[in-house]
């Protein structure tokens, strides 16, 4: 087993020259960076003040867990001879909040689509998806459920292959 570590930085920037000194006197925006990356501009949600044209929390794990599953799909895929031509996804998520401000997030639906070039491997490719849910990083590690409604096509066909869950 081989162990890896992860390295962030996550700068404030919304200080409008008066700090926290109240709910409505400070923005919510933020600066994720990692050496050698492209920063990324985070905010909170636009329900709870944030920027709307900035990366909220929210968003960055749901893009988490549509990357990572599709990174371990294509891994699963790669091992099984399935040739993954195209790979999409629409993923959702949900937020429950609380009276006291709390709140966590309570499932998450991935809808990939994905093409293959083996019309007789159509099964196959569909049940990947669960494998590789199973290898996810980040999947193995939230405390909410993680759903899937794939879609398999294949390349040249005219409709779609099916879906599964």
């Amino acid at each position: 087993m081989t162990d890896h570590s992860y390295e962030v930085s996550v700068r404030w920037t919304g200080d409008r020259g008066t700090g926290t000194s109240g709910y409505r006197d400070y923005g919510r925006d933020h600066v994720v960076s990692a050496a050698g990356k492209p920063d990324v501009l985070g905010s909170a949600d636009p329900t709870f003040r944030g920027d709307r044209d900035r990366w909220n929390p929210e968003e960055m794990v749901l893009g988490a867990l549509s990357q990572c599953h599709m990174l371990s799909y294509l891994y699963v895929a790669s091992t099984l001879g399935i040739t993954v031509v195209d790979y999409q996804d629409r993923a959702t998520a949900s937020l429950d909040v609380h009276r006291d401000g709390s709140g966590e997030l309570t499932g998450v639906l991935l809808r990939p689509v994905v093409t293959i070039t083996e019309p007789d491997r159509v099964d196959d490719a569909r049940t990947a998806h669960a494998e590789a849910n199973r290898l996810c990083f980040i999947a193995r590690s939230v405390a909410f459920p993680v759903h899937h409604e794939a879609e398999i096509t294949v390349l040249g066909a005219d409709a779609s292959a099916g879906a599964a869950g």
